[in-house]
């Protein structure tokens, strides 16, 4: 078993940065790739970020790269998601997700097994 808790969400304005964690419990957070994906209302959850159990490899969403930045500290059981020049379709619950798949389909939420309970990040125009 897997708990993860999100924080660092909140409301910043169009072009600013956030940095959203992702603690997770239990000593077998290394075996696991992570990633993060957000939900807007009306919207179906959709992937941001995927980064492999050793961090040596990283995946983004295309409308996401070069703005996001996802990494992890396998000592202090956390991955990050740095959210620079954020914009206001940024808007949604960032969640962060656990998994022991290996594959292409690391976007698909199903390929998760654990989940966070998400943080809220808003982004004004």
């Amino acid at each position: 078993q897997v708990q993860l808790v999100e924080s660092g969400g909140g409301l910043v304005q169009a072009g600013g940065s956030l940095r959203l964690s992702c603690a997770a419990s239990g000593r077998t957070f290394s075996s696991y790739a992570m990633g993060w994906f957000r939900q807007a209302p009306g919207k179906e959850r959709e992937f941001v970020a995927h980064i492999t159990w050793s961090g040596g490899s990283t995946y983004y969403e295309d409308s996401v790269k070069g703005r996001f930045t996802i990494s992890r500290d396998n000592a202090k059981n956390t991955v990050y998601l740095q959210m620079n020049s954020l914009k206001p379709d940024d808007t949604a619950v960032y969640y962060c997700a656990a998994t022991i798949y290996i594959g292409p389909q690391v976007a698909l939420p199903n390929k998760y097994h654990y989940w966070g309970q998400g943080t809220q990040v808003t982004v004004s125009s």
